[in-house]
């Protein structure tokens, strides 16, 4: 891994040098006040914190982080750079963790910039800043598992359209496998203990429960088993692709 930085710096650089990091950001703000303070109803529930900023979160990015993930892979094996990236002196797991850590980085530094948001209900009332804090927490995880589902699925198309649509598809169904109303389905005809793996499954009942302040090790350790089976399996896919 002593290619490491070197493929991290390079990622993080290119998202500056145009101008589709600083929109992203721009937009990614905006919504997210937007839904905090008026869909959500910030300042008409009266208590201080931040359940209507997290609230929105797995829906906001179930759009915007699938957006940032197309293009890790895609745009690289449309314009060929890619043969060319993996005939460097580095690994496929150096590549795809050095794409994949940038551009968590760079989510991370969006979901930073609304810390006005955590500001202003410090202002407006006594929060439980340490709830606020496991929140962010599990917003960040959450965010990661999203952005390597969109990555792996960026490695295996060079189109970036179909890449976002399949990586929209694919985070929604983790999304809703914890509904009652997806359970229901599967309860009927399948035995309690898949209905349960299913349930389990879901990006919304692990980052609830960390947003509720509850940092279990079980829900950290659900979201590093999905960035890693789906970080290896875009290893897998770009091995494939690389052989073609």
């Amino acid at each position: 891994m002593s290619n490491l930085p070197v493929v991290l710096k390079r990622e993080l650089s290119s998202y500056f040098s145009t101008p589709v990091a600083y929109v992203f950001i721009v937009i990614y703000l905006l919504m997210s006040a937007t839904f905090t303070f008026y869909l959500g109803g910030f300042y008409e529930r009266e208590i201080a914190d931040l359940e209507p900023f997290f609230r929105f979160h797995p829906w906001l990015y179930l759009f915007l982080v699938p957006a940032i993930g197309m293009r890790l892979w895609a745009e690289e094996r449309k314009s060929g750079t890619v043969e060319l990236l993996l005939t460097l002196p580095i690994t496929a797991s150096e590549a795809v963790l050095g794409k994949f850590l940038a551009a968590w980085l760079f989510v991370g530094l969006a979901l930073l910039l609304t810390f006005p948001i955590w500001i202003t209900v410090n202002v407006l009332g006594d929060p439980d800043n340490g709830v606020i804090l496991a929140a962010y927490l599990g917003s960040w995880l959450m965010a990661g598992g999203f952005l390597a589902i969109s990555a792996c699925l960026s490695a295996a198309t060079r189109n970036q359209v179909v890449a976002f649509i399949l990586a929209v598809v694919v985070c929604f169904v983790f999304l809703l496998s914890g509904l009652p109303m997806v359970l229901d389905l599967f309860s009927s005809w399948l035995p309690q203990v898949l209905v349960d793996g299913i349930a389990n499954l879901s990006f919304l009942i692990h980052f609830n429960s960390i947003s509720r302040g509850v940092v279990d090790l079980r829900d950290l350790l659900y979201f590093a088993l999905v960035i890693g089976f789906w970080l290896t399996a875009n290893r897998i896919v770009l091995e494939l692709k690389k052989a073609d």
